[in-house]
């Protein structure tokens, strides 16, 4: 099924799959040398700017749901820019849009009025439900989380903020405070001033959780007795539970400022919460005088299926709605959304973006917005991410090393364990080798959850059956070899 031929120099043992077929020749790379590049980066961006693989990529072109080294090698694309590329790599009607735009104007900013920022405004904010009619366009989805912490905190005039472990919120001094992942976290004073981190709703790894917990195709295999109560699920019972102390012991009687949570963790690596828990928990928030602020920043635009934002699967209206990432398709943007009354609080004091939503960003944006309408891409992620799911579902079922399979949509997380039993997560070590092995049979995928063992599924939502059926591939070959390794490790032993 996957001998076809490829453009791409063969790089695989002869059993393995090979790259489905592709009409477009490489590109030719014309630029500095792969170790020319690489002295550059080491001596001139931070050391903490870090690369994927222990070869780096050297990529220089990009087409809809492919990717080209220096070499002119040819890779799928299943992370999208760190699930940012929601319609394609260089997309011609965005490209068109933006090429359109900067020979008109690429900048004044909102000291005058443009007409494309007030278009896109327009059109971004009919997405969205009831009174979230109100947009303030950013830069970044940090810069959102952050412009939110302060709207929240202004608007009830309380200070505390809660967010899940596990969550990932942002990398800006204020929004490292949400961020509750130490290998994120700097040691600065003041990072988790009026923070509390609720106890993560897990249904794989949590404390509780089972095979009926998530709103997924595809459930943990962990025994669960939630049918058994009257239909409603003992785990979210029991996390609400958990997040009802922190209001009993932590923050002050009735006076917190907003929770956040991602619709499914991205960063995390894709957890996802029992159902009813998130609706519950924005509840009580209200209760006590707070805002319930949904990031969208990963799952938004179309990316979980069903809906067009991941919040809708937890049947509830925010009162504060952050966005950025696929927002642009890889532009740098993106916007808070709510309502008059909590946006005139920034009326307060002066506050100002400089880039937020120019010209060429809104030009985007719209093209964007009628891109995903115009092919279908909600649909195509409901139809091609369940479909990748059931079939992750059989290869779990199938290998040891696979002990998880969640999502929704093309926001999928894979993952990896040395023992099924336990959960005990895979090392690091075994885990770059399967995903190393990927990497070299021409698929990319992301990296995530705190100890690193989930394989993040987050492509451009173009891609087709026959992308997912080889990725699928590549994933069942690269488990199988790994195991094998590992029998013939024990063997010597």
């Amino acid at each position: 099924m996957y001998r076809s031929l490829t453009t791409q120099p063969n790089m695989h043992p002869l059993d393995s799959p090979e790259l489905p077929k592709m009409h477009l020749e490489p590109p030719v790379y014309k630029g500095k040398s792969y170790d020319h590049i690489s002295n550059l980066r080491k001596q001139y961006l931070t050391p903490n700017v870090t690369s994927y693989y222990k070869k780096p990529l050297l990529i220089h072109k990009g087409n809809m749901q492919w990717l080209f080294d220096h070499e002119g090698k040819r890779y799928l694309d299943m992370f999208g820019g760190i699930v940012t590329v929601s319609v394609g790599h260089c997309h011609p009607k965005v490209n068109a849009a933006l090429e359109d735009q900067l020979r008109t104007l690429w900048h004044t900013t909102n000291i005058y009025m443009h007409p494309k920022i007030h278009e896109y405004a327009e059109k971004l904010v009919a997405r969205l439900p009831r009174d979230l009619k109100n947009v303030y366009f950013v830069n970044s989805g940090s810069e959102a989380n952050d412009l939110a912490m302060m709207m929240a905190r202004l608007y009830t005039g309380n200070n505390d903020i809660i967010s899940f472990r596990n969550a990932y919120h942002g990398a800006s001094p204020y929004t490292m405070g949400l961020t509750a992942h130490s290998t994120w976290r700097y040691p600065l004073p003041g990072v988790n001033s009026g923070i509390h981190h609720a106890m993560n709703p897990d249904p794989y790894t949590g404390i509780w959780g089972g095979q009926h917990c998530r709103d997924s195709p595809v459930q943990t295999t962990r025994n669960c007795d939630c049918l058994e109560s009257d239909g409603k699920c003992k785990a979210s019972v029991m996390y609400y539970d958990q997040l009802e102390q922190i209001f009993k012991y932590s923050v002050p009687r009735g006076k917190v400022a907003a929770m956040f949570a991602e619709s499914i963790q991205g960063v995390g690596g894709s957890v996802q919460y029992p159902q009813g828990y998130i609706k519950r928990a924005a509840e009580l928030v209200r209760a006590n005088g707070g805002l319930f602020v949904a990031d969208e920043v990963q799952t938004g635009f179309g990316r979980t299926g069903e809906h067009f934002w991941g919040f809708e699967g937890h049947d509830v209206v925010p009162d504060i709605v952050t966005m950025a990432k696929g927002i642009g398709n890889g532009f740098p943007m993106g916007a808070v959304i709510t309502s008059r009354k909590v946006a005139e609080v920034l009326s307060q004091a002066l506050h100002f973006n400089t880039y937020g939503g120019n010209p060429l960003a809104s030009a985007v944006g719209m093209a964007v917005l009628d891109v995903i309408d115009e092919e279908g891409l909600q649909k195509n992620s409901l139809e091609i991410g369940t479909y990748m799911l059931k079939g992750l579902e059989r290869l779990r079922d199938k290998h040891d090393v696979i002990g998880d399979v969640r999502g929704k949509g093309l926001m999928i997380g894979v993952e990896l364990v040395a023992d099924k039993e336990s959960r005990q997560h895979l090392s690091a070590p075994h885990f770059v080798d399967i995903w190393e092995m990927c990497k070299d049979m021409g698929v990319l995928f992301g990296r995530g959850g705190l100890n690193a063992n989930v394989l993040r599924i987050k492509p451009p939502m173009c891609i087709n059956r026959t992308d997912a059926d080889y990725a699928l591939a590549v994933i069942d070959y690269c488990c199988e070899q790994h195991m094998k390794k590992r029998k013939r490790g024990c063997r010597r032993a």
